[in-house]
């Protein structure tokens, strides 16, 4: 008699690891553009090695740039560009792209230097407060800009409060632009909140650690050796960041030194200088008595000032404090704001197109003695009043903004645009050759509503 066999099965549930799909958790963004190269940044949530794919249209980005190392941190440099052309780009690893190929990933080379060739320049400071100040700021150039193309964007410092830590980078910059991030290249300064966790001595910290900056003079002007002030061409442009905060500012120092003959050897009809800490001030901080800023300030405007208007500079940007300040035509201002003359003042008119005209420089670069627009632009993030009444400004204002600014062969518009997106200031700056005046001849923008137009004709 046969016995009947009881059979038991177990069934066990055994955890199969599944693949996690590679992140782009950072950018992609880009740094030092020039007219034939172009930096290309992300970061991934594992190491992986890196590929950027690009080419002149969607359907043709046969091209690859490739970086074997095995890391989180991308950095990709695409060479053999051609000048003042439109490129699409993805990024990736070798094996797959992660993000990109569409039409919100692009960037458009920078012309050759010299070109005078319409510019667009967006300048933002103390833009580093990650909340719904700097997003109204933010959207209000937006939409007054509407399909322009920045060209320019400058950040003038305090990039990321308040100690510029690799989070606070995070939700202060690239969570507020992710698009311009990936469209526009930006230039940065160091700002003393930057510096609560970077060192210009050293190029250390969470700043130099994420901005790729030009050292060697790879998109113009002369090497500085070092990632805290530098220079770039663009058009007919020559744009100079100082680091008014880590670096020596004595006049026989190293960061004047370089200064001087970087400006002696520049050709270009245009000169833009920026760094953080104003020369001229009365908002949050008193350019008279910046104890509280170590002087940095003074400094500037008794040794940096005089070398730039030496060279003819056209335009400075600054940030620190948190409000909007605009001066006249200015020269030779270099002591405390009693010290001021009449004989300083170049030009004492408002140099709007809609009021009493625009300042005037004759000559298009060498200009020693023609003057220079000084701006304070710190109010992107926050606002923190003060007197406002430096008697070297024409305008000013204790309210949220950023600047944008165009410019275009001989001549140079500017515009504070406030959160809301009302143009509370303009000027305009023309210059002519061999004497020649061009506000007649050479008045190639008229207005912003026309900049916005040709820009929509151009599709950028």
């Amino acid at each position: 008699m046969r016995r009947a066999l009881a059979v038991a099965f177990v069934l066990a549930l055994v955890d199969v690891p599944v693949a996690k799909a590679l992140q782009v958790t950072r950018g992609p963004y880009l740094q030092i553009g020039t007219p034939t190269s172009i930096v290309v940044r992300w970061h991934t949530d594992e190491a992986t090695d890196s590929r950027v794919t690009y080419g002149a249209a969607l359907g043709e980005m046969g091209n690859e740039a490739d970086d074997a190392s095995v890391t989180t941190e991308h950095e990709v440099n695409i060479t053999d560009l051609l000048p003042a052309t439109k490129y699409h780009y993805a990024v990736g690893d070798q094996s797959a792209s992660l993000a990109g190929a569409d039409t919100e990933h692009f960037f458009i080379t920078a012309p050759l230097p010299g070109t005078p060739v319409p510019t667009r320049i967006w300048a933002i400071g103390d833009s580093g407060t990650a909340n719904n100040n700097a997003r109204a700021v933010r959207d209000a150039y937006y939409g007054f800009a509407g399909n322009s193309y920045a060209d320019v964007w400058l950040m003038l410092g305090d990039n990321a409060y308040p100690d510029g830590t690799d989070a606070q980078y995070q939700a202060a910059v690239f969570d507020m632009y992710p698009e311009t991030l990936r469209q526009t290249v930006v230039w940065p300064t160091l700002g003393n909140h930057d510096a609560r966790s970077a060192s210009s001595p050293n190029e250390s910290g969470v700043y130099y650690g994420i901005f790729s900056l030009p050292k060697s003079a790879e998109a113009g002007g002369l090497p500085s050796g070092t990632e805290a002030y530098y220079s770039f061409d663009y058009g007919n442009i020559h744009f100079i960041c100082l680091d008014s905060h880590d670096s020596p500012r004595a006049t026989a120092g190293a960061m004047l030194t370089w200064l001087q003959s970087d400006l002696s050897a520049t050709l270009q009809d245009w000169v833009i200088a920026f760094w953080h800490h104003p020369p001229y001030s009365r908002g949050s901080h008193n350019s008279d008595n910046d104890g509280d800023s170590g002087g940095r300030m003074r400094q500037m405007r008794e040794n940096a000032l005089p070398i730039l208007e030496e060279a003819g500079v056209d335009l400075v940007l600054s940030g620190h404090s948190h409000s909007y300040e605009r001066s006249f035509l200015l020269h030779g201002h270099y002591g405390k704001s009693t010290g001021l003359t009449a004989q300083m003042i170049v030009d004492d008119g408002d140099g709007s197109m809609r009021g009493a005209g625009p300042y005037a420089k004759s000559t298009a670069n060498d200009a020693t003695s023609e003057g220079a627009v000084y701006a304070v632009a710190g109010s992107s993030g926050k606002t923190s009043g003060g007197s406002l009444n430096h008697p070297v400004m024409f305008t000013s204002f204790n309210t949220l903004g950023s600047m944008a600014i165009e410019v275009e062969a001989l001549r140079l518009d500017a515009v504070f645009l406030d959160n809301t997106g009302s143009v509370l200031d303009d000027f305009t700056i023309e210059k002519g050759r061999d004497g020649t005046a061009v506000t007649a001849r050479n008045r190639l923008v008229t207005s912003w509503g026309q900049m916005r137009q040709r820009a929509s004709q151009q599709g950028k």
